[in-house]
Order: C-alpha cells, then sequence, then structure tokens
C-alpha cells in the first residue's frame, strides 16, 4: 500500500533533518513547495497518492501553479522542491521512476543583489543613537555584518565564546551546522566590547553565551534585525530595497573589487560551491574592464 501525502511529508521531513542535516530555513522552504504540490492531489485533482503522480500530472500541477504565480524565480524554487522531494521517495523505494526528472525550469536572469557604497554604510552608523540603551548594540550588529559577511541567522546565534580576541577571529555556524574561520575588524572587535558593557548590565539574560541579546535578555530574531537595519536605512536616506543579506553581499563584493582572491571569499562566505561566490565578479562592470586593461597583454 502506497504512503498518502501526510506520511510522505513526513518522511521526507526527517530525511531532510537527518540524513541531509539542512537548516531549519531550507527545511522549510522544501515543505513549503511539497505542501503545495499535496494540496493540489488531494483538493484539486482526483485525489492522486505521491506514488502514482505521473510526469504529465506535474505538468498539470505546474500550469495550475503559474496561473497565480508568474515569477520566475518563484516557479524554479518549487521545481527544486518538487525534484527533491521524489528523489527522495525514488531513495525511500517508494516510487521506481522519478516523474520530476523532465521537469524544466524556467529561464532566469542573473539578479545581481544590491550592494550598499562604503558611504551609505557609515551614512547608516552615523545615524545610530548611541545614548539609547540599544544603540552601541546595533552598531556592533552593523559593523559585524558587514565585517564578517555573516548571514542574519549566524549573526543572531553567534556566541561570545566564538570570538578569539588575540587572533582577531570568530568561529561562524553555518548552514548544516558547518563551522568555518572568518577574520574579524578590530573596528568590529571595539564595538563588541563596548556593546558588552551595556549586555552585562540587562536584569536577566536568558543565554549567558549569546553575543546580541534583546531588551528582555533572550536571544535577537531574524525579524528584529531585519527591522533595525530597515530603520537605519530610512534615517538615513538610503533608498536602495536593502535587508541583513545586503552587508553580505556588500561584504563580498567590495573584497573583490578591491582585488581579494576568489577562492578566499568562498571561504569566508561559507559557500560550497565557488559558482556561488562568482555571482560577486558580475556586480562591478568597470572592475572588471579595469583588470582587463592592467593585466591583458593586448589592452
Amino acid at each position: 500500500m502506497s504512503l498518502s501525502w501526510k506520511q510522505s511529508i513526513r518522511n521526507f521531513e526527517i530525511y531532510l533533518r537527518l540524513e541531509k542535516s539542512l537548516s531549519e530555513n531550507s527545511i522549510e522552504a522544501y515543505l513549503y513547495d511539497v505542501l503545495k504540490l499535496e494540496k493540489y492531489f488531494t483538493e484539486i485533482a482526483a485525489n492522486t497518492q505521491p506514488a502514482s503522480v505521473s510526469f504529465q500530472e506535474l505538468r498539470s500541477f505546474l500550469a495550475w501553479y503559474v496561473l497565480d504565480n508568474n515569477n520566475a524565480r518563484s516557479q524554479s524554487r518549487l521545481i527544486s522542491g518538487i525534484r527533491a522531494f521524489f528523489r527522495f521517495l525514488l531513495i525511500d523505494g517508494e516510487i521506481e521512476e522519478n516523474p520530476a526528472l523532465l521537469l524544466d525550469s524556467p529561464k532566469i536572469g542573473l539578479k545581481l543583489p544590491e550592494v550598499l557604497s562604503i558611504a551609505e554604510i557609515d551614512a547608516m552608523i552615523s545615524v545610530i543613537d548611541l545614548s539609547k540603551k540599544e544603540g552601541h548594540r546595533n552598531k556592533a550588529i552593523i559593523e559585524t555584518l558587514y565585517g564578517c559577511g555573516l548571514r542574519v541567522s549566524e549573526l543572531v546565534n553567534l556566541r561570545l565564546t566564538d570570538i578569539h580576541y588575540k587572533d582577531e577571529y570568530i568561529i561562524v555556524t553555518g548552514k548544516g551546522n558547518k563551522q568555518r574561520l572568518v577574520p574579524v575588524s578590530g573596528k568590529a572587535l571595539k564595538e563588541i566590547d563596548i556593546y558588552k558593557q551595556s549586555r552585562n548590565l540587562l536584569p536577566l539574560i536568558k543565554d549567558q553565551n549569546i553575543l546580541f541579546l534583546n531588551r528582555r535578555g533572550g536571544k535577537l530574531t531574524r525579524a528584529m534585525i531585519f527591522t533595525i537595519i530597515k530603520e537605519l536605512a530610512a534615517r538615513a536616506g538610503v533608498m536602495k530595497k536593502i535587508s541583513p543579506h545586503t552587508f553580505r553581499h556588500s561584504f563580498a563584493t567590495h573584497l573583490i573589487n578591491a582585488g581579494a582572491d576568489l577562492r578566499a571569499v568562498q571561504e569566508m562566505l561559507g559557500h560550497e560551491s565557488i559558482m556561488t561566490t562568482e555571482i560577486y565578479t558580475h556586480i562591478d562592470r568597470s572592475f572588471l574592464r579595469d583588470t582587463l586593461i592592467l593585466f591583458h597583454p593586448r589592452a
């Protein structure tokens, strides 16, 4: 007897969590995709179970999905989730052939991330009100995000014991609980030290080892970091659409534009593939042109 959607999705979640060791955010994204599939095959199509889904039925599902979602990036993300789900069912012995194998992803143009200039970053730091309790914390957050190129999840989980002042590096726990060493500037370390003085005055600290805390002594959420950055950008007059990840993009772009080795940047960002890091070489075309003029014998 073939498994129901609910049981198949539950098994898929266990597989992602235990065997693939994916982060909670990645697991949520995959499950979000597969739940759309379940909705279609239980409510709209003829109650088809996972093991019985055919390639043509998947094509029909995608045609239904694009009626309300014409964004190529969203469609590509969905197809990626569907492929992963059916690949799991094949590995698990629930199906003999993978119906998602021939699904084509829509063509997506190169989407270059928004990047802040050094002047814009300085402007955001300058509008932080250091007279407020959270002032020095917010300044340390910006300096750490930009100075180390961290993901927001890595920032909120940063611990006091991850910071090595003498050697000027931090231990970062990234996707899949993989750890990497990232150099940290003296500027960021100085701001962290100043912030720690007000941090230690909090009436109740729920986790003594977490670096960045809210006013109640708990760990900051990703949403709170997003809010802090949005407010600072507005006050500084930065009109770009930015998020915590923008500082990571800016970190990588500024390094590469200054001539940093791509492999070194890959290591600091924690990218599995050099291809992911290479997107930053597309951002500043003038830098590439200057490189050609400087180094190519025919320039």
